[in-house]
């Protein structure tokens, strides 16, 4: 989900993601834990070989969460928990990636059932 200009789509990558708006944070939690490669330490065994010195944080994300069975689940629990305020690599994207779905995510949701980040109702 890349746009010609090489961003990710961030309205496509939120769509994604409703699947999982229903799921409480504490399962969404246990799945990351339970599954996620990057807290198994399941890097690949080597270093990459970058085309260049300094990979991209969109590269470095893609390359650290490849093959992970969790990444929506964990991008879905990182916009909850940390929102606007993201940082590292989560959900395969990078923070300004994230930061930059963030707003858009959030607003599918008020959208689609009123309630705000964390599920409560808004006014």
């Amino acid at each position: 989900m890349v746009n010609p200009n090489n961003t990710p789509d961030y309205e496509a990558v939120a769509a994604g993601l409703d699947r999982w708006r229903q799921v409480p944070n504490e399962v969404l939690r246990d799945v990351v834990m339970r599954r996620g490669l990057c807290l198994w330490g399941l890097w690949p065994a080597q270093e990459p070989d970058w085309d260049d010195c300094a990979p991209s944080d969109r590269r470095l994300a893609a390359r650290l969460c490849a093959g992970c069975p969790v990444i929506e689940q964990c991008l879905e629990l990182e916009l909850r928990m940390a929102g606007p305020c993201t940082t590292g690599v989560w959900g395969a994207l990078a923070e300004g990636d994230r930061r930059a779905l963030h707003p858009i995510w959030q607003r599918r949701r008020h959208q689609q059932d009123g309630t705000d980040q964390e599920g409560g109702r808004s006014s």
